[in-house]
């Protein structure tokens, strides 16, 4: 087997793109451009989260769906934003979970979530582009195809992962998951309309620091600097 210190996401990506499913979801993409549409993010941060995080410095996975469909709101990292826009209702939720969690946690003035990234927690989307205003709108192109590859990639190569699957679609993706080698955590999704179902009160950040210390790994710092 492999060793995950010799993965390089720069290869996965170079290999992904030369596959079918990978060059028609691409066209995909670029016919809605060329039709005047606008997909977020921006070009630049569609593949952010690989320039951000080693794949040998995974300790979390925090799956989301699909990025931000509003102006300037996905930049390619789950439930984040950059510094300047005002923070969606999803993470402030995400942060009143972690105030009910987390002794001292203080709630950011921002919603750039880069600190998490640098301490080894992925926030993977699993479709990694949106038309603007069209939330799923570029679901079932191909991008579950990879980022499946990446969810299964990770179990495989690594042991003792967090995984946090919010709602019922990142829990489908439980079964790409050694459940033998990782921590698993469900709850509902933290949107407004399903956070209110168990996921303000399910602890998943101090379980998560619980598991990590017991596997000797350090924990995350879930504190945010503010801007």
């Amino acid at each position: 087997m492999i060793k995950h210190k010799n993965i390089i996401w720069q290869d996965l990506l170079k290999k992904e793109k030369k596959k079918r499913y990978f060059i028609s979801l691409i066209k995909k993409i670029n016919t809605d451009i060329s039709n005047d549409k606008i997909i977020y993010p921006k070009k630049k941060y569609i593949f952010n989260i690989f320039k951000k995080i080693k794949f040998e410095k995974i300790k979390v996975v925090i799956l989301g769906q699909d990025p931000y469909y509003g102006i300037n709101q996905a930049n390619g990292l789950a439930f984040s934003v950059m510094p300047g826009i005002i923070i969606p209702p999803t993470l402030k939720n995400i942060y009143k979970a972690l105030k009910f969690d987390i002794v001292n946690f203080n709630i950011p003035n921002h919603g750039y979530l880069i600190d998490w990234v640098t301490q080894g927690v992925m926030l993977l989307n699993s479709i990694l582009t949106v038309v603007k205003g069209h939330p799923y709108s570029h679901s079932n192109i191909g991008w579950e195809i990879f980022t499946n590859n990446i969810i299964k990639m990770i179990s495989d190569y690594h042991k003792n992962i967090v995984f946090l699957l919010w709602g019922s679609y990142a829990q489908k993706k439980s079964l790409l998951i050694e459940k033998e080698k990782h921590l698993i955590l469900t709850t509902s999704h933290p949107s407004p309309l399903s956070c209110y179902k168990g996921f303000y009160f399910c602890k998943h950040f101090s379980k998560t620091n619980k598991y990590l210390i017991d596997n000797k790994k350090n924990p995350i710092n879930w504190n945010i600097k503010n801007i």
